[in-house]
């Protein structure tokens, strides 16, 4: 397996195809101005050593010894060896609510960068435990497996939004549906939904599919973000807002905190209902709550004794350095006895 360590300068890679098309553009002016110039039997006798092979070569190298250096810095590390690791933990589905009521700002900044703030922030108090991630709106989708891979998840969680699903509305029961395929019966671990939303569910189901879930051991937390009081949903363009979603009447659709629904889910679910106003109030009781829940052991397989292979990179590069200073800058003798750049048959020919 093969990681990268610094992965923002892979972003220098794209020099060389800029330099490409410049190189081009110059070959091409260069062989237009030659021929203003002089005819081309006329110019291979006033320059008898130009070799536009050696010219293009020269490029190709030091574009190798660039791709060298900027790979270096990036500095590619590969897994040599495979463990398997006992580890003890329980296994975490977090449910995170897209729809667009989400976008409401009676909480700062708004609910859905609220809900992503707690989920960060759980996820930074685990250790051994695995953990899943599940959008929903008018319906759910999948988005990271169980996995252990807890800094995927959070690039995953921070890159959801609104738009994600084009079915607007909070199908719950859909989320909780979804969730009970995520955890492995054969690890009998201990299993735990956490649901991130404002409350306001739109198909009244998922009670029942709360109720199923718990009957299979899935303990349901719900976490409630936004107010009682609630706020309009923005309409941004660029990051300022345009005007307010309106119903078909052309109301100002006003969006509320469903307590009560919420509350209720976490009941049958056999978990807890946590106030999401505050983000570490919020992340301070679940992990109480999590403490308490028993850890199960479960294999975790991963990479272990990662080498640095950037010196390999780094020597590549400075060896097509001096390739390009020593053999193809210069004169030297028995690179020009080998004739590799037809020297010897434009002296003949002059």
């Amino acid at each position: 397996m093969i990681i990268f360590e610094e992965k923002y300068y892979l972003w220098f890679l794209a020099v060389i195809p800029v330099l490409v098309v410049i190189f081009l553009f110059y070959i091409f002016w260069k062989r237009k101005t030659q021929k203003k110039f002089a005819d081309r039997d006329l110019f291979n006798l006033l320059a008898p050593k130009r070799s536009a092979f050696k010219t293009n070569l020269k490029f190709i190298v030091l574009l190798l010894a660039l791709a060298c250096f900027v790979l270096a810095l990036v500095n590619p590390k590969i897994g040599n060896k495979l463990e398997t690791i006992k580890r003890e933990g329980v296994d975490i589905v977090f449910a995170l609510d897209v729809s667009k009521s989400m976008l409401a700002e009676d909480i700062a900044p708004n609910r859905l960068e609220k809900s992503k703030r707690i989920i960060t922030e759980i996820i930074d108090n685990l250790a051994a435990d695995r953990i899943g991630l599940i959008g929903y709106a008018g319906s759910a989708f999948p988005q990271v497996p169980i996995t252990t891979d807890y800094a995927s998840t959070k690039t995953f969680l921070q890159s959801m939004n609104t738009e994600m699903v084009s079915s607007q509305g909070t199908a719950i029961s859909q989320a909780i549906d979804m969730s009970r395929s995520y955890y492995n019966d054969d690890d009998q671990t201990n299993k735990v939904l956490v649901i991130l939303s404002e409350g306001e569910d739109h198909d009244e189901n998922a009670t029942d599919i709360a109720e199923i879930a718990n009957e299979e051991g899935i303990k349901i937390f719900t976490i409630g973000v936004g107010t009682e009081k609630g706020g309009p949903i923005p309409i941004k363009r660029n990051g300022i807002i345009q005007s307010y979603l309106k119903n078909n009447q052309g109301e100002t659709v006003i969006t509320r905190k469903d307590t009560q629904t919420l509350t209720r889910i976490a009941e049958i679910g056999n978990g807890q209902y946590i106030d999401g106003s505050s983000t570490s109030t919020a992340v301070e009781k679940f992990t109480e709550a999590l403490q308490k829940i028993e850890k199960t052991e479960f294999e975790a397989k991963q990479y272990a004794d990662f080498e640095s292979k950037f010196q390999w990179l780094l020597g590549f590069g400075i060896f097509l350095v001096l390739l390009d200073i020593m053999f193809l800058e210069r004169k030297t003798a028995w690179v020009q006895r080998l004739n590799l750049f037809n020297e010897r048959k434009n002296e003949d020919e002059r």
